[in-house]
């Protein structure tokens, strides 16, 4: 009996490694992982943060723009053979420029409106989304194709580290820099919030109300589409990406604060980089009881 058991336990642990089970790894790769992950969430959320968040409205079908940066992604680089980082801009203008139609065409009609009623209006166009993603792309993963240096991984301080990770770091830096500054220290980020506080005195300074909304509207849509153009690499692409990750995305911008560029960044890095190693773990020993 007691061999039985040295022979079973061996055995699991053989299995355990081709599972992904990080017994071998360093606390330090974990938390890079769920670093990664977690601005790879900031970058998904950030728009969320800047339209609900500065216009209060609820734009459930954040989501949805994401879930368009991607699929003009891998429709570049897949039929087209467009390199990985020219779809980057590709995808934020795709975005951007469907926030913008919805914008003027049916957000604008609801700015006064409950929430409920905005709710039950974004949630409709993700159905929308979903349902022409799955007849235009099908409801299989898509690909994408990386160019070679930023596949593979790289030695620091003794420690191996996914490239595509830390590009994904670096962006979402970069990101967080900008829109801090833009948001926050420009003529721009003023306009905004004061045509949210009050349309009637803001129209009265001269400030074209209804072209910020569009503008804010259009950069919340481009953020969300290079978010999930970046998004691919890590957590794939189907016909549901729309509502898989809506759930996150709410819960980012509800924790890290609405309106808070800083908070959402800050909050997001810490939450992910304590509950990565957790489903880690809990997705490994779950495929490992599927086979056993």
């Amino acid at each position: 009996m007691r061999g039985h058991d040295d022979g079973e336990s061996n055995s699991i642990w053989s299995v355990l490694p081709s599972c992904g089970v990080w017994r071998d790894r360093s606390a330090f790769g974990v938390l890079f992982d769920g670093f990664a992950y977690g601005m790879l969430l900031f970058l998904l959320s950030v728009g969320l943060s800047v339209t609900l968040g500065m216009m209060n409205f609820v734009n459930l079908a954040h989501c949805s723009f994401a879930m368009l940066g991607g699929y003009v992604t891998v429709t570049l680089t897949n039929a087209l053979d467009w390199p990985f980082l020219a779809t980057l801009p590709a995808a934020f203008l795709a975005a951007a420029l469907l926030s913008v139609v919805l914008e003027r065409v049916l957000y604008r009609r609801l700015y006064r409106a409950s929430d409920l009623d905005q709710c039950l209006l974004t949630i409709g166009i993700v159905f929308m989304s979903v349902a022409i993603a799955a007849y235009i792309y099908g409801t299989i993963q898509q690909p994408v194709k990386l160019p070679s240096y930023l596949r593979g991984s790289v030695s620091v301080i003794g420690q191996t580290l996914g490239t595509y990770r830390l590009f994904l770091i670096v962006m979402s830096l970069v990101v967080a820099a900008i829109l801090v500054a833009a948001l926050e220290f420009t003529r721009f980020g003023a306009m905004v919030r004061a045509a949210v506080d009050n349309q009637r005195m803001a129209r009265g300074l001269g400030i074209d109300v209804d072209r910020v909304f569009a503008a804010t509207f259009a950069l919340g849509g481009g953020l969300a589409g290079l978010g999930g153009a970046l998004a691919i690499e890590i957590v794939g692409l189907d016909h549901t990406f729309a509502f898989t990750y809506l759930v996150y995305v709410l819960i980012v911008v509800a924790v890290g604060g609405l309106g808070s560029i800083a908070g959402s960044f800050a909050r997001r890095r810490c939450s992910a980089s304590a509950t990565w190693p957790a489903s880690t773990t809990f997705r490994s020993w779950a495929h490992f009881s599927s086979i056993s």
